[in-house]
């Protein structure tokens, strides 16, 4: 039999190539940054514009199919006419993986035939200006966030997306303090202790200690919960990423940590993200990261706030990939972590028609870092 493949291969009757899609070769979802949400947001609000929520109807309905698809009948609305035929299918159809792109792809052409421009830094953000009259418009998947520097601009817009696709107004930006609500009620905790922080700094979870936990299923759902939580609530990212660490194998002193930030949010229930308008628009970002603080792999954790004025667009706390020989070595990692999203941010703000004119100020409270980060020579 061997002699028999030999021969195939050195005739060459097949070659090895990656195996093609099926149905499909590229799929892609539009999710705008959370950061681009806050900065646009901050902007807004320091320019006094209007906001408004869009929702497009069956958004992936409307999108051109470019590959050939046969589809089932429904069972209940097989034609009897023709039982044994398959659909054939000229659109895009919810569940098929090219559905999402496919929308993106019709959206953004109407778009930009209506003027608007795609941002380099967030192809999820398109912007307009013509004369004084500007807009931002931000898109998740179906969901349109647009704001608009006139009302009369405002409604002259979405007058004309409508007249394309059908939508809904769902109007001014709504709190999330319902999302708080329901998960407490999920978990069960609806009328819980408060707690008056999300986090013991005292104590460090590992991976190995106490049992597991009875329901893993339930603790993966809460953390993913309070993960998207997060999007407003800074003041639990820390908490929450480092209960998210240990998603795969939960033991009972994580959730305990994880209960205590429901506990924490019971008492802070109706804190939100507040934005100010601000007479001063200037990036300014904290920095800070501890050595080697997992006891299991004694990985550094860093994390960073971003502020644009008066109000905070951008944080980020996570594990350290690598080991550091020193605090300076782990502190420095940080502020390479925080450079990059400062440089990502002003872009940005380039593409939004608000560039900044003065440098960033990183502040670090290591010295060591600091100057490591101000000479580039020897180290």
């Amino acid at each position: 039999m061997q002699d028999e493949y030999d021969a195939l291969i050195n005739i060459g009757i097949w070659e090895l190539v990656p195996r093609k899609g099926r149905d499909c070769d590229e799929i892609f979802s539009s999710v705008v940054k959370p950061e681009t949400i806050r900065t646009v947001l901050g902007l807004v609000m320091e320019r006094r514009w209007s906001i408004h929520q869009l929702d497009v109807k069956n958004a992936f309905l409307h999108g051109d199919l470019q590959e050939t698809v046969y589809m089932h009948q429904p069972p209940g609305f097989v034609d009897r006419r023709a039982p044994n035929y398959v659909f054939l299918l000229r659109k895009e159809l919810y569940g098929l993986k090219q559905a999402p792109r496919a929308w993106y792809q019709l959206f953004t052409n109407f778009l930009l035939l209506m003027g608007f421009v795609i941002a380099k830094s967030d192809t999820s953000l398109f912007t307009f200006k013509h004369g004084n009259d500007m807009a931002y418009q931000l898109f998740y998947v179906d969901d349109i966030i647009l704001c608009t520097s006139s009302d009369a601009l405002r409604d002259r817009l979405i007058s004309h997306l409508k007249t394309e696709f059908p939508m809904s107004d769902l109007g001014p930006l709504i709190s999330w303090e319902f999302l708080s609500s329901e998960i407490l009620e999920r978990a069960g905790m609806g009328t819980c202790k408060p707690s008056p922080t999300p986090v013991d700094t005292n104590a460090k979870l590992s991976a190995d200690s106490g049992p597991h936990v009875a329901d893993p299923t339930q603790y993966c759902s809460l953390a993913g919960a309070l993960q998207h939580l997060t999007f407003t609530r800074p003041d639990i990212a820390y908490a929450v990423q480092h209960v998210c660490i240990f998603m795969h194998d939960p033991r009972e002193p994580q959730l305990y940590a994880l209960k205590r930030i429901l506990r924490y949010i019971q008492g802070t229930i109706d804190h939100r993200l507040h934005l100010y308008p601000t007479s001063t628009l200037r990036l300014i970002t904290y920095n800070d990261a501890d050595w080697g603080g997992c006891p299991d792999t004694r990985c550094s954790t860093s994390g960073y706030c971003c502020f644009l004025g008066d109000n905070i667009i951008s944080w980020f706390f996570k594990s350290q990939p690598t080991l550091s020989r020193s605090s300076a070595e782990a502190e420095y990692r940080g502020v390479e972590n925080v450079v990059a999203e400062v440089c990502w941010l002003r872009n940005l703000l380039l593409e939004l028609h608000c560039p900044l004119r003065q440098a960033t100020i990183v502040y670090c409270d290591n010295v060591s870092a600091i100057y490591l980060s101000s000479n580039p020579i020897q180290h």
